[in-house]
């Protein structure tokens, strides 16, 4: 194990790459497709997402674990994606829909069993990893941030090009990734085990009330969410918003703010309030999407919200998903937890918010603002009764939150 002077700066990199590649193209997707007259996939293109999320740990995430060397399988699986990632455009300009698909569908199933690779790398290489996880994560965030501003201020918010970006910084970290410390497969030797791949033992956890009503809400809040991801590029376009990419990183920069500030709020409200903080945020986000357009002050607090939704709700999900599972189901709770929101969440909720563009936004620019106000009040609805829901239904006690389970959760 190197030494934290040295290992530091090459892991920050790591995690500046890897949050770079899904910040260059997946922010802008939904404008790029309407911009090349493709509106009527989008939902489609982030449905496909969802599906890919949901079946990837069963192949790729077990080679992974079990077979090979974290930083060797990283690097195969970032060049091969970076391939796909480079035959987006010429389908995008052939209005080819159902290859455009299949290369979305590809890269996430390559993409999404990174994320876990590249934290087990972290732990693996670096002493103390618990204090220094949040230095290195954050760097994904800047990363993030710093992709989305480059492709507003150059003018590539509804580019193809996009997409060569992400191949090229895929390609990079591909390479990058074979000269990290050598990580073993976390579960090589260990027996196959069906329970461990499908989250078998988590799903005991759903016999409790409180958190069955939890991830019920979740799964739901998530469609709504999905909503937001799919459509806000394509919705802030035809506000008028000419480097959308750049004005979209104001939600990261939020992100970020509340995530330092969280654990103060999270001991003196506890899981309930901080659920319910999230879930509010929700309901004021496409409120001021749907009734604040076209004035420049409520879109900006609208993304800025992006923060209170992410970390009040999600993140908060996942430290009382920490609380709620034992120490033998941790990973696989949290594993469940992804799979029924960046899964079947994203699944659901941008498939309908598809079916909704499709059938509502029938215009575009300024004149489209009518319409889309309807289609915001349609997820700020949906919020407005998960919010009910949780408020008469759960009943978590107030506890409160240890500094280890603020380590390792994922910012997007």
């Amino acid at each position: 194990m190197k030494t934290n002077s040295f290992m530091l700066p090459r892991l920050s990199i790591m995690m500046f790459l890897q949050y770079f590649i899904t910040g260059a193209w997946m922010v802008t997707l939904g404008l790029v497709l309407s911009k090349h007259g493709l509106s009527s996939i989008i939902g489609t293109a982030f449905s496909v997402g969802g599906i890919a999320t949901i079946i990837s740990p069963i192949f790729v995430g077990m080679l992974a674990d079990r077979f090979f060397p974290s930083e060797k399988i990283m690097g195969v699986l970032h060049i091969i994606s970076g391939i796909v990632l480079f035959s987006v455009p010429s389908q995008i300009q052939s209005g080819n829909a159902t290859m455009i698909l299949v290369l979305i569908f590809l890269h996430k199933l390559l993409y999404q069993p990174t994320g876990a690779i590249s934290n087990n790398i972290v732990f693996n290489s670096v002493k103390n990893a618990e204090k220094h996880f949040p230095v290195i994560r954050v760097f994904g965030t800047i990363g993030y941030i710093t992709v989305g501003i480059l492709i507003g201020q150059l003018g590539f918010s509804g580019s193809d090009i996009t997409f060569k970006i992400a191949s090229i910084m895929s390609f990079i970290l591909g390479i990058y990734s074979f000269t990290l410390p050598h990580t073993p497969p976390p579960a090589k030797g260990k027996p196959f085990s069906i329970r461990d791949l499908l989250f078998l033992d988590a799903f005991a956890l759903l016999k409790d009330r409180n958190y069955l009503i939890f991830m019920i809400c979740t799964m739901a809040l998530f469609i709504v969410n999905a909503t937001y991801t799919s459509f806000a590029s394509v919705f802030f376009s035809d506000v008028g918003f000419t480097n959308v990419a750049s004005i979209m990183t104001i939600g990261q920069m939020s992100e970020v703010i509340f995530m330092l500030i969280m654990p103060l709020f999270f001991m003196r409200f506890g899981v309930k309030n901080m659920l319910i903080f999230g879930i509010g945020g929700f309901i004021l986000r496409c409120i001021l999407l749907g009734f604040g357009a076209p004035q420049m002050v409520f879109m900006i607090l609208a993304i800025a919200l992006y923060g209170t939704c992410q970390d009040f709700f999600f993140v908060t999900g996942e430290i009382y998903t920490s609380q709620k599972a034992d120490a033998k189901i941790k990973a696989q709770a949290q594993s469940l937890l992804k799979t029924f929101t960046w899964g079947f969440g994203m699944f659901i909720g941008s498939f309908i918010s598809g079916q909704m563009y499709n059938n509502i936004v029938t215009t575009k620019g300024v004149e489209s603002i009518p319409q889309w106000t309807i289609f915001w009040m349609y997820p700020a609805i949906v919020a407005v009764i998960i919010l009910i829901l949780f408020i008469t239904m759960f009943n978590g006690k107030k506890k409160k939150a240890a500094q280890d389970n603020m380590i390792g959760l994922d910012m997007h």
